[in-house]
């Protein structure tokens, strides 16, 4: 064995048990079942073009030393990121723990306690932040939570509003330069028309449904902004605001001062600057605007016992269920770095965060005035934490480089300086003394902060905030630490089982992949930072873009979407802007096959696209001829195809390059789904089969994190057709010569967390790739072998194969009474997070085990499943008191008492012998779903005040 080679240690099967599993699948060998997978038509002739595979050690010296070209300067640019401190405990219990940075996606409730409390108190602090009612479990950042906010507005209009077809938002010149640039590219396809301007001469006009406002403004200037909201009020007008979460510790809330909407970054509650991200957005609103809410609700409910039980709310209400009728696309929320900014807000509590908002605006106000004695005049009448001086701009530049600083130079005689909870009394005075020496004069040192506040008296905040005992009770590190473990303790992650689910490829996350997260070289560094300061992330980032070319096959990457879904959107609007560039303006039909994912018809619907949905065949495939038939109909409309390949039932049909050509031939251009790519790299790609776009789930098959339900990143590559109209960034120029406007806020959005991926390619190479797809193939295909005697398998390939996922069909044990969920939930007691379910049939299991796992935790779910089996047996209609409709079973119920069920408490908790020695108890039994959706509480009150 080489203990050195990384693929064998990302790889779980061994070579000793290939031979077994070949045998059980019925093949000779590996290349027989991928010859009897893949269609031969499509498979790669050519070994990719990557460099030779690093091992862990040589990885992680390379990207030491790459890290090394970047500049880590003082950064005072903000524009909506700044310098943070994450507390220790939290960076080594949560950011650097994968109990917390493995998990999915809080769909099992019962095994996600410990995160939804966490995310909970999140939606807390939020809310109380920014004085609203209601708030989201976070989104992906500012730039998009704004679009989201322009969007819910637009879907809220009055009555009259719809039937006028009123369609102007008025958007403050206050607002963040990369933020105005995603409400352009949001807002344009839906039909929203843009008006910028100055919010102190609006007219609000009738002509306008809502408004976005920033506070404090990109500058620092703060504005009372309450006239102005009770004015659009009267022309109902609603209003959004984009407000600093730190500065709302200190100045009036947005909902005091009556928003509809209030979005932001929790960035600076302590989350790395990274590059860009991954950061947690917010999103707060009315509690009348709630099934207009885009993103995830997490929600205070009981459980079959009435006691307190947390699950994801109003879970019909997701957007991208809604399909083509979706108002967002967003299937996902940044939950490790919400987490991270929650308990950010647990361990400093109220008393704290207002000692680090006072040392910010007191940073602030004391540079100012000592700028003011040497003739360098702040002109902001009204701060909190960025002063805007005049000055020579070049010359300061020129003296703040040489002395490692970076400030934000808005014009050649004026300059932005934001302060953050880094700046010590020693940054001020390295901050005047650059003026000095620009002015030629000379200064005195400061000594302490003036505790002065530049802010008018109305707008100084009065209310308190985050009074719970959770933020007032954890404020040693020793407590903090036993919180975040109680809560860990809760929640079932990879690091204690497989997590099989379809679609959503919960793979290894290897610590060499992780660790250079946490170098202050990679994370501490600004998006909008001068280039010849980050050169290592640029060779990093260039040289990723170029592995996932040659991966894909296609001719150029832009990293800057934030998720799967925002990649998709992405693809979408690239094909949009390739038509009108050809004065095919009519071009809008997107057809989509019926067993796609939700949030394709989304995507569609947002790029202002008409959606024609196309049929599937009985076997699962998508109707070749029903295609045919609407891509000629619509021949003259016709914009593109979305296509998931292998496609969403595990299953590689082999007229995919039919297909694509029946839509290249009638005009349009194809979008592949890159969602199970992972059954793709190295044996076939996207450009093979005749996709003109797709986009990549780094958080699937590039091992990013699921986090909880986010991070994640979904770049899209796309051929030399569509390279020209990769989108750019306002204020660091990327994409192509075309450019669209941004998808995301940040120039290569989640930039941090690409190194994951990096570092994935770099260490399994061309060969570690292409056997990582192998095996994941192997892996379903062994899984399958041994289910399918006690379960039907409802799709698979014309030589009888999976891809990298199969469906369990379940719906047939309805005749005993139970439903899928009872299987899922049974599958708790046995220490399994449940597949997934009822997606994309319902009454289904969809399975993917990943090429991370090894044959014995293939076997240990494989005995589960059939053990499950033979209880579905003996189950019956009439008896609503068995193990399956009971399940799960908590340590409470199996400890107590009494016991009043007809099997025993061992085979309740212990039914096979493998659990007890590694047992994982749900922490609470089945949450009543209802319940919560009718008694919606969404933050840290106590649940008896709803009873």
């Amino acid at each position: 064995m080489r203990t050195d080679a990384f693929a064998l240690r990302h790889i779980g099967t061994g070579e000793n048990d290939l031979n077994h599993m070949l045998q059980t699948i019925g093949v000779d060998s590996l290349d027989q079942l991928i010859f009897e997978t893949i269609p031969t038509d499509i498979r790669l002739k050519n070994e990719l073009d990557l460099e030779e595979p690093m091992t862990e050690y040589e990885y992680l010296n390379h990207i030491q030393e790459l890290g090394k070209k970047n500049k880590v300067f003082k950064s005072y640019i903000g524009l909506g990121y700044h310098p943070a401190i994450v507390p220790a405990v939290i960076q080594r219990n949560i950011f650097e723990n994968p109990g917390w940075y493995t998990a999915y996606t809080p769909y099992q409730a019962e095994i996600a306690q410990g995160r939804l409390e966490a995310i909970l108190n999140f939606q807390t602090t939020v809310i109380e932040l920014t004085g609203m009612e209601i708030a989201n479990a976070s989104l992906l950042d500012e730039g998009t939570a704004a679009a989201e906010a322009m969007a819910l507005l637009f879907d809220v209009r009055t009555r009259d509003q719809k039937k006028n077809n009123v369609k102007k938002f008025f958007v403050s010149e206050e607002i963040l330069p990369q933020t105005l640039s995603v409400l352009q590219t949001r807002s344009t396809p839906i039909g929203v028309e843009l008006v910028v301007g100055n919010h102190e001469t609006f007219d609000f006009s009738t002509e306008f449904f809502g408004a976005i406002l920033q506070y404090p403004g990109k500058y620092g200037q703060v504005n009372d902004y309450t006239s102005f909201i009770a004015k659009a009020a009267e022309s109902e007008i609603k209003v959004a605001v984009a407000a600093d979460i730190l500065s709302l510790v200190k100045l009036k809330s947005p909902g005091e001062m009556g928003a509809a909407v209030v979005v932001g970054t929790t960035q600076r509650f302590g989350i790395p600057m990274g590059y860009g991200g991954p950061h947690a957005a917010f999103f707060a609103t009315k509690d009348e605007y709630k099934r207009s809410m885009p993103g995830r609700i997490i929600g205070v409910s009981i459980d079959v016992n009435g006691n307190r039980a947390l699950r994801m709310a109003l879970g019909t209400r997701e957007q991208h269920i809604k399909r083509e009728k979706a108002t967002s696309n967003i299937c996902t929320a940044q939950v490790l770095l919400a987490v991270m900014a929650g308990m950010y807000a647990v361990y400093h509590g109220p008393k704290g965060l207002k000692y680090i908002a006072n040392k910010v605006h007191e940073s602030a106000s004391t540079t100012a005035e000592a700028l003011n004695k040497l003739g360098v005049y702040q002109t902001n009448t009204s701060f909190f934490d960025t002063i805007l001086v005049k000055a020579d701009a070049a010359k300061v530049k020129a003296i703040a480089e040489k002395n490692e600083v970076n400030f934000y130079y808005v014009d050649a005689e004026t300059i932005s300086i934001s302060f953050n909870e880094t700046t010590s009394i020693a940054d001020i005075n390295q901050i005047i003394a650059i003026f000095a020496e620009a002015t030629g004069k000379s200064t005195e040192a400061i000594s302490q902060l003036a505790n002065e506040t530049i802010i008018p008296e109305n707008l100084i905040r009065t209310s308190t905030f985050l009074q719970h005992d959770v933020f007032n009770n954890h404020h040693s590190e020793s407590q903090l630490m036993r919180y975040i473990k109680k809560l860990e303790r809760k929640d079932l992650s990879l690091n204690h089982s497989m997590i099989s689910l379809g679609s959503c490829t919960m793979k290894l996350n290897a610590a060499a992949e992780m660790l250079p997260l946490s170098m202050a070289n990679w994370n501490n560094i600004h998006p909008f930072a001068p280039l010849d300061q980050v050169e290592g992330y640029l060779t990093m980032l260039k040289k990723l873009e170029q592995q996932l070319n040659v991966v894909t096959g296609f001719t150029g990457t832009t990293l800057q979407p934030n998720s799967g879904a925002q990649g998709e959107y992405a693809g979408l609007m690239a094909i949009r802007a390739y038509h009108l560039s050809r004065g095919d303006n009519h071009r809008t039909v997107c057809l989509i096959p019926s067993s796609a994912h939700g949030t394709n018809p989304a995507s569609a619907a947002m790029a202002g696209m008409d959606i024609i949905v196309t049929k599937t065949t009985p076997e699962g495939n998508i109707d070749v001829e029903d295609l045919r038939e609407k891509a000629i109909l619509h021949k003259d409309k016709l914009s593109a195809l979305m296509v998931t390949y292998p496609s969403t039932h595990g299953v590689f049909e082999s007229s995919i390059i039919e297909i694509t050509n029946i839509i290249h031939e009638n005009g349009g251009l194809v979008y592949m789904d890159g969602a199970n790519m992972n059954a793709q790299v190295g044996l076939t790609n996207p450009a093979t089969i005749g996709a003109d776009v797709c986009h990549l789930n780094l958080h699937k098959t590039f091992a990013i994190p699921h986090g909880g339900g986010g991070p994640g990143v979904g770049p899209i590559c796309v051929n030399d057709k569509l390279v020209p109209f990769l989108p750019t960034n306002p204020i660091v120029k990327v994409g192509g010569e075309q450019a669209i406007t941004s998808i995301s806020s940040a120039p290569y959005g989640s930039a941090l967390v690409c190194l994951i991926s990096y570092g994935y390619i770099c260490m399994l190479g061309a060969e570690g790739l292409t056997n990582a797809t192998k095996y994941a193939i192997l892996n379903a295909n062994y899984m399958k072998a041994r289910l399918e005697a006690h379960y039907p398998i409802l799709y698979s390939g014309e030589m009888g194969r999976a891809a990298h996922e199969m469906i369990l069909d379940c719906r047939a044990f309805e005749e005993n009474g139970i439903k899928v969920t009872d299987i899922a939930k049974r599958l708790m007691d046995y220490g399994f997070h449940a597949p997934t379910v009822s997606f994309p049939v319902a009454g289904t299991l969809m399975i993917e085990p990943t090429e991370s796992e090894d044959l014995a935790e293939l076997d240990r779910f494989c005995d589960a499943m059939i053990s499950i089996r033979k209880e579905i047996e003996v189950s019956t209609k009439d008896d609503a008191n068995n193990i399956l409709r009971n399940a799960p079973h908590t340590l409470a119920m199996v400890t107590a008492n009494e016991w009043v069920f007809p099997y025993s408490r061992e085979t309740a908790a212990f039914p096979l012998d493998y659990i007890s020695e590694n047992k994982f108890w749900p922490t609470v039994r089945r949450v009543d779903e209802a319940y919560g959706d009718r008694n919606l509480v969404c933050s840290c009150a106590p649940i008896e005040a709803y009873m």
